[in-house]
């Protein structure tokens, strides 16, 4: 069994925010592999299904973002799982709009939630990093992640939040290599190929030769010569 946490704050007010990527993220697991409802549980929401062959439990912790590793502790323990168990999707600051970076274990670079992830259950958890960028300025970060989402940062969203659905089961096989590649596909598609230059009818009768419009009789007559 996996637990796969998307972290947020609960609320419409904040449904649409930047910092609300990982429950995004959760949300269209659910929708596109035929989770259950989601159930209030673990001061969260919680929905159970399958993914890689493997069960899946998907968190919504609603304790707020800064308190999120109480909720992730307390489903943990209920259910036996080791840190090695968790994978959480967040926002991700220093990571280019769109981009996704998956990483072991290490510290929490002053996300509010993982530090609060960290002090329930250690640092040694999967993190899924989804690229929101950065405004520039620290002293506007507080503003830039509870803002929602630009219409003109739609196309780029949904691609992602797609490229993670489709690479959900390959997320949970722990073949991180082939998510990362589903998710690309959908970010950055393969480059149509360019089309083969046009060749002149002169450089085509240099490589061929002439054309030899005789008939057939002409050319049989002509081998007996």
């Amino acid at each position: 069994m996996q637990l796969f946490v998307g972290l947020g704050n609960p609320g419409a007010k904040y449904a649409h925010t930047r910092h609300n990527i990982g429950f995004m993220a959760v949300d269209r697991i659910a929708a596109d592999h035929g989770f259950g409802p989601w159930k209030a549980k673990f001061q969260g929401q919680i929905t159970e299904g399958r993914l890689g062959g493997d069960k899946v439990l998907l968190l919504k912790p609603e304790t707020f973002m800064n308190l999120s590793g109480q909720s992730v502790g307390e489903a943990m323990r209920f259910y036996k799982l080791t840190p090695a168990d968790v994978t959480v999707f967040h926002d991700e600051l220093d990571l280019a709009p769109g981009k996704l970076k998956l990483k072991q274990g290490g510290g929490h670079a002053g996300h509010n939630g993982l530090r609060s992830i960290h002090s329930h259950i250690g640092e040694e958890y999967r993190r899924v990093r989804l690229g929101i960028g950065h405004p520039g300025r620290k002293e506007a970060v507080s503003g830039y992640v509870l803002h929602d989402f630009a219409k003109a940062e739609e196309e780029w969203l949904d691609n992602l939040l797609c490229g993670i659905s489709d690479g959900a089961d390959a997320l949970a096989r722990g073949e991180g290599s082939k998510f990362s590649t589903a998710v690309a596909l959908r970010t950055t598609p393969p480059r149509p190929s360019a089309p083969k230059p046009a060749v002149s009818q002169k450089a085509a009768t240099a490589a061929t030769g002439p054309e030899d419009n005789r008939s057939a009789m002409e050319k049989l007559m002509d081998k007996f010569k």
